[in-house]
């Protein structure tokens, strides 16, 4: 309650300093404390709920030991046990307001989906995945920016990265990092046999400065002739960068935009998000405590769902998940799947904590 009654007084704080000019005029300052105001709103409403419920249950008390109609003191009773109860209930969600919450919330992310076994069929069901995505973010309100693409000789994906902002976008996409299996006729297959394929989807943190530092002499820049559309648009000047963090071997390359320090800032963002996220994989490793309360190993090697299409069948193989709506999941519509993931994890959580 100390706790909670210091956050109402930096509340009461912040409302005052994003009114006043001075913040007013600076976007970037504007914008941590309205992110530090959002973060802080939810327990600092259940305090002032807790704080209400009390009053009133003293307010109670205090008139029933004034009065001595025994109708009055029978009311004054039923009263008294259903805001005890409302008070325990908010007491509960204030407990839970209070679990450690994931360090990375909130973050900026950039996914990445790569085809992987099943040839060009792999590479058909890595777009279809690239698809979902962005359909889920525009769902949600989110933003997406295509980084870097390859494509196949069938208009399928080799591999894809994008960026990902917006409010709980790391939270709800975070648990897409593994193999996802399709199970399909492909267009091609005349027989009609069913056929199994699979892409691999890797989240990534965007890092900030304090996050990792990357020595320029570490890195090996290269440019080449982007691969792009012919005829007027052809490329004619080497756009296409190629960068190598040479003490890790990590290679990132982006075409995609017609200027070359475009691409390169683009390939900065990849590299940094992939070094932070082998930094961070590493540490794991080492501190395997820290994946008690993880859903599934978190290993890209694992295959974490299952996309049936004679079945219409979506299954989360880490959860045992599974729903009927397959069309709806791949146009973007997969609350349902991310709302029983976030519920797992939180009483995984809740496990490790007793």
């Amino acid at each position: 309650m100390e706790k909670l009654k210091k956050l109402e007084v930096r509340y009461i704080e912040l409302e005052g300093l994003l009114s006043s000019p001075e913040v007013l005029s600076d976007r970037e300052k504007s914008n941590k404390l309205a992110k530090e105001l959002s973060d802080i709103k939810e327990p600092v409403a259940l305090y002032r709920e807790h704080k209400r419920i009390l009053k009133e249950m003293l307010d109670l008390e205090s008139m029933a030991a004034e009065k001595h109609d025994q109708e009055f003191l029978d009311l004054a009773k039923k009263e008294l046990g259903e805001l005890k109860l409302k008070q325990q209930a908010i007491e509960e969600k204030i407990r839970e307001a209070f679990i450690e919450k994931d360090k990375d919330a909130g973050r900026d992310i950039i996914m990445e989906v790569r085809q992987g076994t099943g040839g060009d069929e792999a590479g058909l069901f890595a777009a279809d995945l690239y698809r979902m995505y962005t359909k889920y973010a525009s769902n949600k309100g989110w933003s997406v920016e295509l980084m870097s693409a390859a494509q196949n000789e069938s208009g399928g994906f080799k591999e894809v990265s994008f960026s990902v902002k917006g409010k709980d976008a790391y939270s709800r996409l975070k648990f897409e990092s593994g193999v996802h299996r399709v199970q399909r006729v492909p267009t091609t297959e005349a027989q009609g046999r069913i056929h199994t394929s699979t892409a691999t989807v890797a989240v990534l943190v965007e890092p900030e400065e304090v996050d990792l530092v990357i020595e320029p002499a570490d890195l090996r820049i290269d440019t080449y002739r982007s691969s792009g559309p012919g005829g007027q648009h052809m490329q004619k000047t080497d756009s296409a960068v190629r960068i190598t963090h040479i003490p890790t071997g990590v290679v990132v390359a982006c075409q995609d935009e017609r200027s070359q320090l475009k691409n390169k800032n683009k390939a900065m963002r990849i590299l940094r998000a992939k070094l932070l996220d082998a930094k961070r994989e590493a540490e794991s490793k080492r501190l395997s405590r820290e994946r008690k309360s993880q859903i599934g190993s978190g290993d890209r090697s694992e295959k974490i769902r299952t996309y049936n299409f004679p079945d219409r069948r979506v299954t989360d193989h880490r959860i045992n998940f599974t729903t009927h709506q397959l069309e709806s999941v791949l146009e973007g519509e997969f609350d349902e799947l991310s709302d029983a993931l976030i519920k797992a994890e939180k009483e995984e959580r809740q496990k490790d904590r007793e």
